[in-house]
């Protein structure tokens, strides 16, 4: 059968024979033991339910001691034999260009070169699923397939519900993850249900079609990082970043220190992950000894080398090996997937890699204790170096939330000391460390209407690519003549970014690129898109963004942990925007539990949305990322940020349509003034 009949197919008629298991792929780790017997049988009739009657007797069994196994049924017999990659456009069968869109994103997110744990369907953060079994991915590809532009297919975390009537205008897909009921959001829950097959975890953009690949990760923690150095007056040239996590999120730390100029050194614990990232140039050299590291390091910081040294261990052994030897690290930070604390994302002190895995599944509770004791140390041993200077900052990955529900000393008492929660001077919620996101990217991105707006080129041609990093270049120099001075320094980062993006061969997976942008960047670089694609000059282009941006995501740790007016905790922002996403011209939405910080912490919305050089495509991209941006703005403004009250007021000038409630400013003693 050819590609495009074997996605026409779907859910095969006869049943493909078992594929074995194979030892060479990332594979995610087994899941705890969670189900009854009951919940057990549960969970295999939700499995049977996608095959016809004649086939249960087959797999049964076989799914059943995947269920036993690794803790999930993952349907592996059922994985396609294709390459799994996206192609271009041209090669997906179907009725609708935005349908093949989608299905060549879908692929990109399980293409091995970009999916954590592509055998398990998981892109990213160690659960970011883009379904839960593989029955799911067939029908899905199948109804894209099928469908025209007066339907619209609905997905139920991971699995395709149906396609129903609608209209051109209406959304083509409706992606909906993890959307429990809020006493049913415990981590817990989500290990249950996601083992009776009734949920997942969509992450950012696993669940929703629209990673691409460490790209989206290298950038932003580029502009952290650049401008961490920045807050302490230092140059990164022999400056020392410290972090953890090569597999999860990405493994861009390395690749963005590299990019800053400073030298990094970046811990993790899975021997497999290591050498795919030092393979893939990611980071430049791996360490096994902690004195061979130090020594490596000082003649680095000596001779102002840029250099990423992965250590292959424990984080907390670097921390506390550089605390011992007094090297001075600079800026440090956390990028583990500590969202996912229990079940991979972070991995306890002085146990190997093998030894936490199987302590994980078989002893879930001691392993919660191992990995709580560690976080512990952690936090002790970072704060011994911020004692000497070093600037450390939450990357959001849910560090600071973690530790301080282990216990450890992330917070200050009356006297400035660090402390436990119990201890705080403010309370339980606001940390001895900021975010980088309350530090950085709060205050002088996202307030101002700057986030992480990316575009893929569905002809799968670099040539496409480069000729788009052209076109954005062109756009964002020739409106940096007119910028206002808040935002002089946002558009220099992002053309220095996109003119040296080519040479840092960040493409992994789809030909895509990502940077920072507001609604009127965003809005004329899509527009010089479309003019291009009706032109000629390049093939259709699928826009979106990362949640993680100025609207989509309430996320009282990350996104919105600069927002300080109380509302922090409410999500309204989210679900407004992905409803006004998907009437304002989006080609697919999606709604999220969970992400970047964990399920129960955070509700993210994203969208994607196809250009193909028509009159409707410049119509809807105007309407919609107007909307997508300025959404998030007036919320922040509400809030009483200041440079959102500058970027709302200058959005109202622009748009007369444009009405937004302004705040009044009220004073340490309460008289009001505008």
């Amino acid at each position: 059968m050819t590609f495009q009949e074997q996605i026409q197919q779907g859910i095969p008629a006869e049943l493909p024979q078992p594929k074995p298991y194979d030892p060479t792929i990332n594979h995610a780790p087994k899941r705890k033991e969670i189900l009854t017997d009951e919940e057990k049988k549960l969970a295999l009739k939700n499995a049977l339910r996608y095959f016809e009657p004649k086939f249960h007797a087959e797999l049964l069994p076989e799914f059943k001691e995947e269920l036993e196994k690794y803790g999930r049924i993952y349907m592996y017999r059922f994985r396609p034999d294709y390459e799994m990659k996206a192609r271009d456009i041209a090669e997906y069968p179907g009725k609708s260009e935005q349908a093949k869109a989608i299905m060549l994103m879908i692929q990109n997110n399980l293409d091995y070169a970009v999916a954590q744990h592509p055998h398990e369907l998981i892109t990213y953060g160690g659960n970011g699923a883009v379904f839960s079994n593989w029955a799911q991915y067939l029908l899905t590809m199948k109804y894209l397939s099928e469908m025209t532009d007066e339907q619209t297919l609905t997905m139920y975390s991971g699995h395709p519900m149906g396609l129903f009537p609608s209209h051109k205008d209406a959304p083509r897909v409706v992606v909906t993850n993890g959307m429990m009921i809020p006493n049913y959001s415990k981590p817990d829950d989500w290990e249950k249900f996601n083992a009776l097959g009734v949920t997942q975890y969509g992450q950012m953009t696993a669940g929703s079609y629209m990673y691409i690949g460490p790209q989206g990760i290298v950038h932003g923690t580029t502009i952290t990082v650049l401008n961490a150095f920045r807050k302490i007056n230092k140059e990164p040239k022999g400056g020392l970043f410290v972090t953890s996590g090569l597999g999860g999120m990405s493994g861009a730390q390395p690749k963005a220190g590299n990019i800053a100029g400073c030298v990094t050194v970046i811990a993790e614990v899975n021997p497999k992950i290591t050498k795919i990232r030092h393979d893939q140039k990611w980071v430049n050299e791996i360490h096994k000894n902690l004195d061979e590291l130090v020594s490596r390091v000082r003649n680095a910081q000596k001779n102002k080398e840029t250099v990423s040294l992965a250590y292959l261990g424990n984080i907390v052994e670097v921390w506390e090996k550089f605390d011992a030897e007094n090297l001075r690290i600079d800026i440090g930070s956390d990028q583990t997937s500590l969202h996912n604390p229990w079940a991979g994302g972070y991995y306890p002190v002085e146990q190997t890699f093998e030894e936490s895995n199987i302590m994980m599944a078989e002893n879930p509770e001691l392993f919660k204790e191992k990995v709580q004791e560690t976080l512990r140390r952690h936090a002790s041993a970072i704060n011994k170096h911020t004692a000497k200077g070093t600037y450390f900052f939450d990357y959001g990955n849910a560090f600071l939330l973690e530790a301080s529900r282990a216990g450890a000393d992330v917070f200050k008492d009356e006297n400035g000391n660090f402390c436990p929660a119990n201890r705080s001077k403010l309370g339980g919620e606001t940390f001895a460390y900021p975010s980088y996101v309350q530090d950085i990217m709060g205050p002088m991105c996202f307030d101002y209407g700057f986030g992480p707006f990316r575009w893929v080129c569905t002809s799968g041609k670099p040539e496409d690519l480069q000729k788009t990093d052209e076109i954005a270049c062109q756009v964002l120099e020739e409106m940096i003549k007119n910028s206002p001075k808040e935002i002089q320094q946002q558009m220099k980062d992002n053309t220095q970014w996109i003119k040296g993006a080519q040479e840092n061969k960040l493409v992994v997976g789809s030909q895509a690129r990502i940077l920072y942008a507001d609604a009127e960047g965003r809005m004329k670089i899509a527009e010089a898109f479309n003019k291009a694609i009706a032109n000629g000059e390049i093939g259709a282009v699928v826009l979106g963004r990362d949640h993680h941006d100025v609207s989509g995501t309430d996320s009282p740790y990350r996104e919105t942990s600069n927002i300080y007016d109380g509302s922090r905790f409410t999500a309204d922002m989210a679900i407004q925007n992905v409803i006004g996403d998907s009437f304002r011209g989006a080609t697919w939405v999606s709604i999220h539990n969970g992400g970047g910080v964990g399920w129960g912490e955070v509700i993210n919305g994203g969208f994607g949305m196809l250009l193909d050089g028509s009159d409707d495509a410049d119509r809807r991209l105007k309407s919609m990322l107007f909307w997508d941006v300025n959404n998030g703005i007036s919320r922040r403004s509400w809030a009483r940020n200041e440079g959102a009250v500058f970027a709302i007021k200058r959005a109202m000038e622009a748009e007369p349509n444009l009405k937004v409630t302004l705040p009044n400013f009220v004073d340490e003693i309460g008289r009001a003034h505008v």
